[in-house]
């Protein structure tokens, strides 16, 4: 039973770390795309649409 229960821990934590390795991903591109494709602020200068 605990060998079980060890083997859908395992399995449960390597889904999580390849899903949390995808949103990663994700996170990413988006930020690319902030430095890629820029946004006017009120001013009209370049910015970003994000704030740091």
């Amino acid at each position: 039973m605990a060998v079980l229960l060890l083997v859908l821990l395992l399995a449960g934590l390597g889904f999580l770390v390849k899903a949390l390795w995808w949103l990663a991903i994700v996170v990413l591109v988006i930020w690319i795309f902030g430095f890629v494709f820029p946004t006017a602020d009120s001013a009209g200068s370049r910015g970003r649409w994000y704030r740091w």
